[in-house]
């Protein structure tokens, strides 16, 4: 049995401290955060956590998050922390941006996925921040089936997990719609390892250059140093395919492959930022902003309506356009045309 806990109107402290109770009792409970929904445990009970890697299909070394409420809970978590993790925690968070340093020993290690770093951030939501506060540091990956599109509505939640975790927090849809960036503060050079909600210009005008690691343009990698750099990750049922490439010759290169999906017998879905005739079209809004926001929506609302090929539009690869890429290019399998 899971229960919904409708919260769209704001934090209900009785039912914060209720789902508070689940985590500290080594349950599951999924919660909105700026970014997407997470389906969170306590970072600190290793029972709990192999929880979320059961209910998602995770593999165990695809490390978690460990969310935050206050600043003083990361010595709790982390060691050794250097400068620029304290500039950018004093001007970034709470917010979509989360950082790898040496773990402390009170996280265990089934939390980093064997890894002596852990990643952590404090959320940007008033229910998450709620909600960790009457608990503990929460571990929460995105509260999706492993390698599906995140979750950014309770009901994507819903879809892949009641009757299989113990609460899920509607607080509504999420504001940003991809995930949190992840940088990497554990060795000397500071380095991007997933690209997300809080653009790598903004990261750098703050610290300074950031290498950004070969995973984020499609290398394999034998280790992941965070969420997103090993597996598969964001794809629906359909085929993904990206086109990217000038605006004016982008449309007309997806008007191509309708033609020439739909002649082979396929039932063809276009996500893109201006109607194309398709069987099914989902506008992805103008900004970049706008489709971030609604990029996994669309994937998830494209297979249900039984698609079997997406086209969707790229866009230029700058602030959060870097992250849109990203998570598109994972979701094709980096099936990417030039237009």
């Amino acid at each position: 049995m899971t229960i919904v806990v409708n919260m769209r109107t704001g934090v209900d402290p009785r039912k914060i401290r209720i789902a508070a109770r689940f985590i500290l009792n080594g349950k599951l409970v999924a919660f909105p955060t700026e970014t997407v929904y997470g389906l969170g445990a306590d970072a600190l009970n290793p029972d709990a956590v192999k929880r979320i890697f059961e209910a998602k299909g995770r593999p165990p070394d695809n490390p978690l998050i460990i969310h935050i409420a206050d600043f003083r809970d990361l010595k709790r978590v982390a060691r050794d922390i250097p400068k620029e993790a304290k500039l950018l925690a004093e001007k970034f968070w709470p917010g979509p941006l989360t950082m790898v340093l040496p773990k402390a020993d009170e996280v265990p290690p089934v939390t980093t996925g064997g890894l002596d770093t852990v990643a952590v951030r404090m959320p940007a939501h008033p229910i998450a921040l709620a909600l960790i506060k009457a608990s503990t540091p929460v571990a929460a990956p995105s509260a999706n089936i492993s390698g599906k599109p995140s979750p950014t509505s309770a009901d994507h939640v819903v879809d892949d997990f009641y009757g299989r975790i113990e609460v899920i927090i509607d607080g509504g849809e999420t504001n940003i719609g991809v995930e949190s960036t992840v940088i990497d503060l554990s060795s000397e050079r500071p380095m991007l390892l997933r690209p997300g909600g809080l653009p790598l210009e903004e990261i750098e005008a703050t610290i300074g250059p950031v290498e950004i690691h070969p995973a984020v343009k499609g290398k394999t990698v034998d280790m992941a140093r965070a969420p997103g750099m090993k597996y598969r990750h964001y794809s629906p049922n359909a085929q993904v395919i990206v086109v990217e490439g000038p605006s004016n010759r982008v449309r007309r290169k997806i008007e191509e492959l309708v033609r020439e999906y739909r002649s082979m017998g396929y039932r063809v879905g276009v996500m893109a930022r201006e109607e194309i005739s398709a069987d099914e079209f989902y506008f992805l809004g103008k900004t970049p902003a706008d489709v971030a926001r609604n990029l996994f929506k669309a994937l998830r609302e494209l297979d249900k309506r039984g698609v079997d090929v997406i086209i969707a539009e790229g866009i230029e690869e700058k602030g959060i356009g870097l992250a849109v890429m990203n998570r598109l290019k994972k979701a094709s399998g980096y099936r990417v045309v030039k237009a």
